[in-house]
């Protein structure tokens, strides 16, 4: 009888817990991520074997641009979709967002047209200068998909989130595994990566239901001129698109430096390392950084302790995620060249020193998330640019003092884990004093 009522208890407190908002919403973009990172696992073994670490380092290379350019096709306005109580305003962040991503991609066209050549020269991108003019297309493409996303946080659509997810990824790695049998060259994977963004917004609009159309005619007196939209949402050009874009090259220099140094195919082995290391992140890490960002947005407003709600969200994501890494710190290299074949070996050596850094970036997504809140980009920014600084010097140590690839790699993943942690430690520490200013503040 004991056992029984022991049993409705435990029963009971799960109820409870998947009844709470926020661990719901979790579960069901957790949920549809986990559905599309099975198919990348699963595919995964096959793509690796049929295009070999060269074309994925080419692709590397391309990555490494577009995912530096990508995250501020709109200067991060989208990033601030969620924070307005009224949807008016959302939708003119949204349409100033969209002005800004097609001028971006007109401006960036214009610049290939007239200094292809010397970009391709000095960056020694002469593997990837072919496709160099689908940068523009990528740019549009993921402004669109980031004012989407924001827009389906804001109104809760995190169903929506999760089948776009799985769809994804079914049609992306499956069409990887269908023109590789044919196709197996580098063109193949970067046409496809440039396309994925477009791809996934289109599927977007079509199943989100409360549609955000940019020239939707707001009733007067509900519209405000993009100008003052601009002027109100500042901090987010000024601090955070260039913290986002200075992080962005920092995460990129890996790939850039490699393939300068050592050759795409180490390009390659790190790329695939990455990935990998990605899987844990963009199961879970994004997932509750998605639907933190609204949650603790609506905390600021209704004066709730956010320092607990910014540790309690970094305890659970340290708990989930301390066994997946160590096992690639220990077994790295075994799992690599079994999973993937054994011309990968190397991408696990890289990937073992990589996993700290990868950890604690992981697990610092509530934090994150939580600095527009605590009105702390400033900081952000400054942090960034002095990260970036400590990994480009560590990285260029690694090749002009030891002339190894892999010493420039495991210093670059070691300070990221250290400068990660720091992180989380000086944002606590702001959101501490934010809830003192707070409660300050109410006693009077």
């Amino acid at each position: 009888m004991l056992i029984k009522e022991k049993n409705l208890l435990m029963k009971d407190k799960v109820m409870n817990l998947l009844n709470k908002a926020f661990i719901r919403n979790v579960i069901i973009v957790v949920s549809g991520t986990a559905s599309a990172q099975a198919i990348t696992i699963l595919l995964s073994p096959i793509i690796t074997r049929l295009y070999g670490p060269e074309a994925y380092g080419v692709m590397g290379s391309f990555l490494a641009i577009i995912g530096i350019i990508g995250p501020i096709a709109a200067l991060t306005y989208p990033i601030a979709i969620v924070l307005p109580s009224l949807n008016s305003e959302a939708r003119d962040i949204a349409k100033l967002s969209f002005n800004i991503t097609v001028g971006i991609a007109t401006l960036v066209t214009l610049f290939l047209l007239f200094l292809n050549n010397n970009i391709v020269n000095l960056f020694n991108l002469e593997d990837i200068s072919t496709y160099i003019y689908l940068i523009p297309i990528v740019i549009l493409f993921e402004g669109i998909l980031q004012i989407y996303e924001q827009w389906l946080i804001r109104t809760q659509q995190f169903k929506v989130i999760a089948k776009v997810s799985f769809l994804q990824s079914f049609v992306l790695n499956g069409t990887k595994a269908g023109f590789g049998f044919l196709y197996p060259f580098a063109s193949v994977l970067i046409i496809l990566t440039a396309i994925s963004s477009g791809l996934k917004s289109l599927m977007m609009y079509l199943l989100m239901g409360k549609r955000l159309a940019f020239t939707k005619k707001l009733n007067q007196g509900e519209h405000q001129s993009l100008k003052n939209i601009a002027i109100k949402y500042k901090d987010f050009p000024l601090f955070r698109a260039p913290e986002v874009f200075l992080n962005a090259i920092s995460t990129s220099l890996p790939v850039l430096l490699l393939t300068i140094f050592f050759g795409p195919a180490s390009a390659g082995l790190y790329s695939i390392g990455r990935t990998v290391l990605g899987l844990p992140s963009g199961l879970i890490g994004k997932s509750v950084g998605d639907v933190f960002y609204p949650r603790i947005s609506g905390a600021k407003h209704n004066g709730e302790n956010l320092t607990k709600l910014i540790k309690k969200a970094t305890i659970y994501l340290a708990l989930v995620g301390i066994l997946p890494f160590l096992i690639i710190i220990m077994f790295g290299p075994y799992l690599f060249s079994f999973v993937f074949g054994s011309d990968w070996e190397g991408a696990g050596h890289y990937a073992r020193w990589i996993a700290p850094w990868f950890f604690f970036g992981f697990i610092n997504k509530p934090s994150i998330m939580a600095l527009p809140v605590l009105s702390a980009q400033n900081f952000h920014l400054k942090y960034t640019i002095f990260m970036l600084i400590i990994r480009f010097l560590l990285l260029s140590v690694g090749y002009f003092v030891f002339s190894s690839d892999l010493i420039a790699i495991a210093l670059f993943g070691i300070s990221g884990a250290f400068l990660n942690l720091f992180l989380i430690i000086l944002t606590l520490k702001i959101s501490k004093r934010f809830d003192q200013n707070i409660v300050k503040g109410c006693s009077y």
